[in-house]
């Protein structure tokens, strides 16, 4: 559903974010503001601020930032719209749901209660499982023989079903209850409708959502049989490619470590948070998904894999390689654990101790290598073929990670294993791609979109007009033309009325009888200008491609949100936008937004710049998402340097005053931080 603006604001408005933080932050007056412990990475001393005055949060050594709403999706890993409604619910107030017809709020209303209703049962069956625990002697043993206690068992409310084919008979009066099967607790046959339990005589694990609701159980056998792991199905609630065993408890333990473990199954999560390592996470029974990737994202920048090091291990690792390449921004970790064939993480820490098992995660495996060991398999790169082999089997892989300095990096050390030119390698793919995407299906080709047969119908027009065909372009934004020469050559006498061309002509060229070729005329893109602002910029940007939204990181976020109005409230709006209904173009956003604020602000930013499309079109989107992805990456981290000025002097500030002994502290961490964006910037103006 989409959430009016005025509604957010009067929300933020009521709350306090001082209450909201102090929930999870122990938090202590220093000065204007309260100070504490960042929950966002492990520290000793307080950098993490909360401004009543501002009603914002900031932390000074990792840059996470944001208002009450944003803490909630940063800490506690909410969708915008669960964190606006946990807020609303919290001050009385209710969310408006006007945009939706009467029928879909019947729908969502009924599939609201249906969720609860199978999360009512789940959660009594869990009770009834933990308190069968208690009074099963071999069940126990069997726990303590894995090394389990009794408080980790609690922490993770483990449980027992009994053998019986009908014990929860005893807990649910109408076993024949529908939400019973609907929840996965119970199997009925279908052809005499005897019904039985699902899980017998094993050890029971529950599985949290991220607000700790019980949606699902794993169960462990005990002794041989098997299968060794049973899950429940995939119901209402529950969906194995989305959720992650153990991330409801681990959270607190991810912000302390500052990276996540993603182990193999329920036993290690349990036992590895008892020895130390609270911040595991295992998946349910499947492969890991790009859902599962970009999950952990929301909790942290850093992901380690663990996998056995056999051949079923190194498979698992390779499907975990295509979820998470997609999401390996510049910003974030992703590594790749093999312990022995004979260890699983338990046996490795029991064996060798926490140290060394520490020492193995900070020794693991980057992406970047996984990547092309992955990409080498029975690849001879002593010869010809071996190395075209390789070719073949990496550009898929490099093709699925987002643009930035990491793929650049990759490109030129597969270069050298293939021994081609960086320049000649992505020429190569990109000729490859192209024919792909050449000779697919026609159902696989997407159709020409209105931008493109609008600027062919506005060629067409103009030719049969008699203007020029070629019509003058900007190559980019406010630069000059390539050659900027007089439109119209006049000889000597006067006499000709040549009419002009393109007016990027190539001097000096030997084709030809004639000393200027003609090149080859560039697609109209319509005009550009140079724009009003960065945040202008990066508002077009975003809302012609809102797809690039999901690649900026939980600060970029914070920081654009965070900015003046009319910039701050809109990239507020398509943050819930983005949420609610995915990517999608300027037509929708456009009509969506027509009751807001900012709407006349945006369209005419957006007329402004017609990317991909000429002036008749009514989408703007970028030709390029790669140019697209570049250009905002370092308009941000422009943005980012300005914000940063602004924090550097009101800690001068606040530091002359001696209201707080930290701030000359916090202006040195600021200042090294700009410093350090200042030569990340000038690196990409160089690259590009």
């Amino acid at each position: 559903m989409a959430i009016p603006q005025s509604f957010i604001q009067e929300l933020l408005s009521r709350v306090d974010v001082v209450d909201i933080v102090g929930k999870y932050v122990q938090l202590k007056k220093g000065g204007a503001n309260f100070m504490g412990l960042c929950p966002f990475h492990g520290e000793k001393s307080p950098s993490f601020s909360v401004s009543p005055t501002k009603q914002f949060f900031h932390c000074f050594g990792c840059g996470k930032n944001g208002n009450a709403i944003g803490f909630l999706m940063e800490h506690a890993g909410m969708t915008f719209i669960e964190a606006v409604k946990d807020l609303a619910q919290q001050t009385g107030m209710v969310v408006p749901e006007e945009q939706q017809s009467p029928e879909d709020r019947a729908k969502a209303a009924a599939a609201k209660a249906k969720q609860d209703s199978l999360s009512d049962v789940l959660e009594k069956a869990g009770e009834a499982y933990r308190d069968q625990l208690k009074i099963t002697p071999h069940a126990i043993d069997y726990l303590k023989g894995r090394g389990l206690s009794g408080q980790i068992a609690k922490r993770f409310g483990l449980g027992y079903a009994p053998e019986g084919w009908r014990s929860l008979a005893s807990i649910f009066p109408k076993y024949d209850d529908p939400l019973l099967a609907e929840s996965g607790l119970v199997i009925v046959n279908e052809e005499d409708d005897k019904r039985y339990d699902r899980f017998r005589d094993r050890i029971m694990f529950p599985i949290r959502n991220i607000k700790g609701e019980c949606i699902g159980f794993g169960g462990r056998v005990i002794g041989s049989g098997t299968p060794k792991y049973l899950n429940s199905p995939e119901t209402p609630v529950f969906h194995k490619g989305r959720e992650l065993y153990g991330l409801y408890e681990a959270r607190e333990a991810l912000h302390s470590a500052g990276y996540v473990l993603v182990t193999e199954g329920y036993m290690d999560v349990v036992a590895l948070a008892q020895l130390g390592f609270a911040n595991a996470v295992a998946t349910l029974g499947t492969a890991c998904t790009p859902d599962h990737v970009q999950k952990l994202f929301r909790f942290t920048d850093s992901v380690v894999f663990s996998f056995d090091g056999d051949g079923a291990g190194r498979r698992a690792a390779r499907k975990a390689l295509d979820g998470a390449l997609p999401y390996a921004t510049d910003v974030r970790s992703i590594k790749f654990l093999f312990l022995p064939a004979e260890h699983d993480p338990d046996s490795y820490v029991r064996e060798f101790g926490q140290e060394a098992f520490a020492e193995q995660i900070k020794q693991a495996m980057p992406l970047s290598r996984f990547l092309i060991d992955a990409a080498s398999v029975d690849c001879d790169l002593q010869t010809a073929e071996g190395r075209a082999r390789l070719s073949s089997q990496a550009r898929p892989l490099w093709q699925l990670l987002p643009d930035g300095a990491l793929k650049q990096q990759l490109l030129s050390e597969l270069a050298q294993l293939i021994q081609l030119e960086t320049a000649g390698l992505e020429k190569l793919w990109g000729q490859q791609a192209a024919s792909d995407q050449r000779f697919a299906p026609r159902s696989q080709v997407p159709a020409p979109g209105p931008s493109m047969q609008s600027a062919n119908a506005a060629s067409s027009q103009a030719a049969s007009a008699g203007h020029d065909e070629y019509p003058n372009f900007e190559p980019n934004y406010g630069e000059p033309q390539a050659w900027p020469g007089a439109h119209t050559f006049v000889p000597s006498n006067g006499n000709s009325h040549w009419k002009n061309k393109n007016p990027n002509w190539t001097p000096g060229s030997k084709l030809g009888n004639s000393k200027y070729k003609r090149e080859q005329p560039p697609v109209y893109t319509g005009p550009r200008t140079v724009p009003a602002s960065r945040a202008d910029h990066a508002a077009r940007l975003l809302l012609g491609n809102m797809a690039l939204w999901e690649s900026l990181a939980g600060e970029d976020h914070a920081m654009l949100c965070d900015l003046p109005a009319p910039h701050g409230p809109l990239f507020a709006w398509l943050e819930s936008q983005f949420h609610e209904q995915g990517a999608v173009g300027w037509s929708t956003l456009r009509e969506h937004m027509q009751d807001q604020p900012f709407a006349g602000d945006a369209t005419r930013w957006m007329a402004q710049d017609n990317l991909n499309a000429v002036a008749s079109s009514e989408d703007a989107t970028p030709p390029d998402p790669q140019e697209a992805r570049q250009e905002l990456r370092r308009l941000l981290t422009m943005l980012m340097i300005d914000r940063l000025k602004q924090l550097e002097t009101e800690a001068l500030t606040e530091a002359s005053t001696g209201q707080d002994p930290e701030a000359q502290q916090r202006w040195r961490s600021l200042h090294e931080r700009r410093k350090a964006l200042m030569t990340a910037a000038a690196a990409l103006q160089a690259a590009s």
